[in-house]
């Protein structure tokens, strides 16, 4: 027999069933609020306590409840406030478990995709999905099957609510980790992502996708392009992300497609600059947004870019040479329609050709290093034996005057440059790979690349034979 304590505790809770029963809209409004402040933080036994051992019967109807009024946007933050108390309870499995027969998984991400829903309600959504993908493997592993990242990704595309995107980035990072059996669909989602129109979103995809990158250890064939793509916004901490990505990107197989494609943005496609003369003719305001289109942007980026890849790396240097990278940043410099592309190319051409001012000082200078750090000494080496033909050639491109201007001021050259100078920059014949290919194997490869594996070689090899196939 039950002691007259535990019938009294009985009877107050089928009271406040009965009276969550009886309730309309805005008493279950207060009931919801008291029950939001005097549980909050609580444990599940100490819920169970409260609740007489009855914890689950008004979990139930708070689910019950959901799932008939979300729709309408009926008390669906408090609703969902007061199932996370639930659910984030420590020693809340059993909780979870009942939630999750009942639906709750799918329902939160209608939630996520109904537009009369009020933002503070879909971040409550995406808390509670975050609570259900922490629980384990099992629970990420169902969000996926219920067409989760779709739902997710498309939220974080659209909302308008930059501390919400954050939680939604929470909760796409959980699903990558630990999750093998449904993390490239995460990734593939966030690579999806890419060319949303929100720069919030694009920042936190390129930021996820950095984690998701390094877990998978393989790389979509489709991120190339996307990434490149996203170097022409106008957002500078999109840009950030999008060449710290890159700079990972390097490392992995899409390396060769992706230095290219960079060097190809130096100079757009001839289609695109017609498009543009056009415009201009047809309406001269346009070349007031000249500056803000995505081409001229994407150039600018790309230079910065390879600036930053190459002081990374020295092995990358080397392999831009190959890909006509001197000729791209000359070019870039001479677009007088983009001021930040002629002074990031300029800055970024500059690393190269300064480097070979003091070359022959340092090397005399240079102490045999220990048996530990001959590898950079030898990079070191390449960089000396490099650059000298490469000033050599850009001053032959620029001419002497030009030349001496862009040493002195390589940031400021811009402001300095009349229409003909912009023009012989524009329209250069430079070709760095033709002039190591004419001073023979033995240079270009046996002192400029010394001894690289034979891995490197064979990749190098490919550049110098691609350019006698292009016959430039």
């Amino acid at each position: 027999m039950t002691s007259i304590k535990e019938q009294a505790a009985i009877s107050r809770l089928l009271s406040f069933l009965q009276e969550w029963d009886n309730a309309g809209k805005v008493a279950r409004s207060h009931i919801l609020d008291k029950f939001i402040e005097t549980n909050r933080g609580k444990t599940a036994p100490e819920l169970e306590q409260e609740f007489s051992q009855g914890a689950s019967l008004f979990l139930v109807r708070l689910t019950t409840s959901l799932r008939i009024t979300y729709v309408t946007d009926s008390c669906l933050e408090k609703l969902l406030r007061s199932i996370g108390i639930f659910l984030s309870a420590v020693s809340s499995n059993r909780y979870l478990i009942e939630f999750l027969e009942v639906g709750g998984v799918l329902t939160l991400l209608e939630i996520l995709g109904l537009e009369k829903i009020k933002e503070e309600a879909k971040k409550e959504s995406v808390k509670l999905l975050q609570v259900i993908a922490n629980s384990g493997r099992t629970y990420k592993e169902l969000i996926c099957e219920s067409y989760g990242v779709r739902s997710i990704a498309e939220f974080l595309a659209k909302s308008k609510s930059e501390e919400t995107q954050e939680e939604v980035q929470v909760l796409l990072d959980s699903l990558v980790h630990g999750n093998p059996k449904y993390q490239n669909q995460v990734y593939k989602g966030l690579i999806a992502l890419l060319p949303c129109e929100s720069p919030k979103a694009q920042q936190l995809s390129l930021q996820t996708i950095r984690t998701a990158q390094s877990i998978i250890g393989t790389t979509h064939p489709s991120i190339v392009d996307c990434v490149l793509k996203v170097l022409g916004t106008m957002h500078l901490e999109v840009q950030y992300e999008a060449i710290e990505l890159i700079k990972d990107l390097v490392g992995y197989d899409v390396r060769q497609a992706l230095l290219k494609g960079l060097v190809a943005l130096l100079i757009p496609s001839v289609k695109e600059t017609s498009k543009l003369q056009a415009k201009i003719l047809s309406d001269p305001s346009v070349l007031q947004l000249a500056p803000s289109l995505p081409m001229f942007l994407q150039q600018a980026a790309a230079a910065k870019a390879i600036g930053v890849l190459a002081r990374n790396d020295m092995s990358i240097a080397e392999e831009l040479l190959y890909l006509h990278v001197v000729h791209g940043l000359m070019a870039a410099m001479g677009n007088m329609d983009h001021s930040n592309s002629q002074r990031l190319a300029s800055l970024t051409l500059e690393v190269r050709t300064a480097a070979s001012e003091g070359a022959g000082r340092a090397a005399a200078a240079t102490v045999p290093p220990p048996p530990q750090s001959r590898r950079p000494a030898r990079a070191a080496q390449c960089f000396v034996q490099m650059f000298p033909l490469v000033a050599e050639h850009v001053r032959k491109g620029m001419g002497e005057e030009l030349y001496q201007l862009f040493l002195s001021n390589a940031e400021d050259l811009y402001m300095k440059l009349d229409s003909i100078q912009a023009d012989i920059l524009a329209a250069n014949k430079v070709n760095i790979t033709k002039a190591l290919r004419l001073h023979g194997g033995s240079y270009s490869m046996n002192i400029l690349y010394g001894s690289h594996d034979s891995a490197q070689m064979a990749y190098l090899t490919h550049f110098e034979k691609e350019d006698v196939e292009s016959k430039e």
